[in-house]
């Protein structure tokens, strides 16, 4: 992977969100026909307030019988590490090893707040040092 890599390149602009009162059954749902690994929990206003991932899902599971009918908030991830636009692939990956984690947020700050504009994981990075290795 070139180290110049910015995560625009490497990334389509979009995430797949919800917000804190969506199911587990509904999250669980949306990352299954979606195939993706989590789901980016909003407000009202479409700026971050946390994330769900598969891992949080097998928690609600193991955690309740009822687990179908939780909302999102119960279980979401609150500290979201982000990172900005202009950040580049080779430090996304930095971080994820660092903080031992399979995704971050590229958001945009506006108005002291995060908005969403893609999740980038580490099979996203994977892909892309595979593709430049070609």
């Amino acid at each position: 992977m070139r180290k110049g890599f910015s995560v625009l390149e490497a990334k389509r602009l979009g995430t797949v969100v919800c917000d804190a009162e969506t199911t587990i059954l509904e999250a669980a749902t949306r990352m299954d026909e979606e195939d993706i690994g989590s789901l980016v929990v909003v407000d009202a206003e479409g700026c971050l307030t946390g994330i769900i991932t598969r891992f949080d899902l097998l928690r609600a599971q193991v955690a309740r019988p009822d687990w179908d009918s939780q909302p999102v908030l119960d279980y979401m991830s609150r500290q979201v590490i982000t990172v900005p636009p202009s950040a580049l692939l080779m430090d996304v990956a930095r971080l994820l090893v660092q903080n031992r984690i399979q995704r971050v947020v590229v958001a945009e700050e506006t108005n002291g707040k995060q908005r969403p504009l893609a999740v980038i994981s580490a099979s996203d990075i994977v892909y892309h040092m595979v593709k430049t290795m070609a």
